[in-house]
């Protein structure tokens, strides 16, 4: 991206993805049900399942890009995720 667009001011909504899931370290009890689930309905090629959430946000107008993207950091950080037992990414979707 160039350094300009970063300071821009954002015109139209952007969109951001915040994907949440459990660190591999820790047990994932809901993955593990789901895994022996599909070894149930006939699918015992799947070895490991690791559940997740996503969380969709839409940042309006009137915030540069880069105060967006660390705004959303921020949220995805202190919010949405516990940073002791999950991991989470952020994607832009521009």
């Amino acid at each position: 991206m160039l350094e300009a667009e970063s300071h821009a001011i954002i015109e139209i909504p952007m969109k951001a993805r915040v994907f949440v899931s459990m660190k591999t370290t820790v047990l994932d009890p809901q993955g593990q049900t789901i895994c022996s689930a599909l070894h149930g309905l006939g699918y015992p090629a799947i070895a490991d399942v690791r559940q997740g959430k996503f969380f969709d946000i839409v940042i309006g107008e009137g915030v540069t890009r880069e105060q967006a993207r660390k705004d959303v950091e921020t949220i995805a950080h202190e919010v949405l995720a516990n940073p002791v037992i999950e991991e989470y990414t952020v994607e832009f979707l521009e």
